[in-house]
């Protein structure tokens, strides 16, 4: 891996744009190195590269393909030791704040303004020695079953993630796709036992995917809702996979997608204005996407492979600003909502 981690940190000091990324269970380390410092859009989906899109679709860069060098290493997913440094808890302000977010959205659901929304906050760390490589190998090794990534543009920034969620994986016709919700610690004991609010948050989010795919696919199947771990917390999740019409387009599909119930709410328009008009902070890539686009470099039919931009972070000079959601349903308690926004801020904290 040392090989593809240097080349990073060349384009880095060259201030040139890059990505390196390790799929869900795969040991291959892939990275696309722009040979420009070109801020690429995405304008109708049928680019080919990796795209990196924000949450409020206003933003879709893309590295090409085309003007990239692409390296792929195999790396070493053993587990080391990952030695943690003690961080202050936020400040009480802080945890407020989010509490009286919780409950303006708990009040909202209650008068029927939607049936849930994922409200979320911003978290600053002040990082000590902070070093690309090691961050990036961590993150590879503490999370095997996610999607990892590390994506520099001098334009946008950097952000780094490990995002156990996929939006659309799509080659030709055929798609797969998933409902991701309802979080709790892992607490080790072996039996995942999950409360009605959670269950019900996970439905809501199951439901909504597959009607909007109904609308572009020949068929639609969904698997039994299942328990899956990410990092120190557990999610419950169903597999959505299908055969989309001919004159469907990926565009369309990821804009019936995107943002996701997961990631945003139900209905969406109506909790997507809430989030913008209540959260008091931009976003940003947090909740976008990311990832493979029509790429074929590695296989040899073309492909998407595209996931939500979650338990991420984005390096800002000597800070790294972190960024947790949590599903509001009327069943939700606001302590609780804080609690769950802790357990995800430690899946960044502990590779600091």
């Amino acid at each position: 891996m040392e090989v593809i981690l240097d080349k990073a940190q060349n384009q880095l000091q060259q201030n040139l744009p890059f990505v390196l990324y390790c799929k869900p269970n795969s040991d291959m380390v892939i990275g696309l190195f722009q040979q420009n410092d070109e801020l690429y859009k995405v304008h109708d989906f049928t680019e080919k590269g990796f795209v990196f899109a924000s949450f409020d679709g206003n933003q879709t860069y893309l590295i090409p393909e085309n003007q990239s060098e692409i390296a792929g290493v195999v790396c070493d997913k053993k587990k080391g030791d990952v030695f943690e440094r003690e961080f202050k808890d936020p400040s009480a302000a802080t945890k407020n704040n989010f509490e009286r977010l919780v409950a303006k959205g708990i009040q909202a659901i209650e008068k029927d303004e939607f049936k849930k929304v994922v409200l979320s906050r911003k978290e600053t760390v002040d990082l000590v020695d902070f070093d690309l490589a090691t961050v990036f190998e961590k993150l590879v090794r503490l999370y095997p079953a996610t999607f990892v990534y590390c994506f520099f543009h001098p334009k946008v920034g950097m952000w780094l993630g490990a995002t156990p969620e996929q939006l659309l994986k799509a080659n030709v016709n055929v798609f797969e796709t998933m409902a991701l919700a309802g979080t709790q610690k892992d607490s080790g004991s072996g039996e995942i036992i999950w409360e009605k609010k959670e269950k019900e948050e996970q439905q809501y989010v199951t439901d909504y995917i597959v009607s909007v795919l109904q609308g572009v696919a020949l068929e639609v199947s969904v698997t039994q809702p299942y328990s899956v771990k990410a990092g120190s917390v557990w999610h419950i999740k169903t597999d959505i996979w299908g055969v989309l019409n001919s004159n469907s387009s990926l565009q369309q599909v990821i804009h019936l997608l995107h943002p996701t119930p997961a990631v945003c709410g139900l209905p969406k328009e109506q909790s997507k204005a809430f989030i913008l008009e209540n959260e008091n902070y931009d976003r940003s890539f947090y909740t976008g996407f990311l990832g493979e686009l029509n790429s074929s470099f590695a296989t040899d039919s073309v492909s998407s492979n595209l996931f939500v931009n979650l338990r991420c972070m984005q390096i800002v000079a000597s800070q790294a600003y972190l960024y947790m959601g949590c599903g509001i349903t009327k069943d939700s308690v606001p302590e609780k909502e804080w609690s769950e926004s802790i357990n995800k801020s430690m899946t960044m904290k502990k590779v600091l």
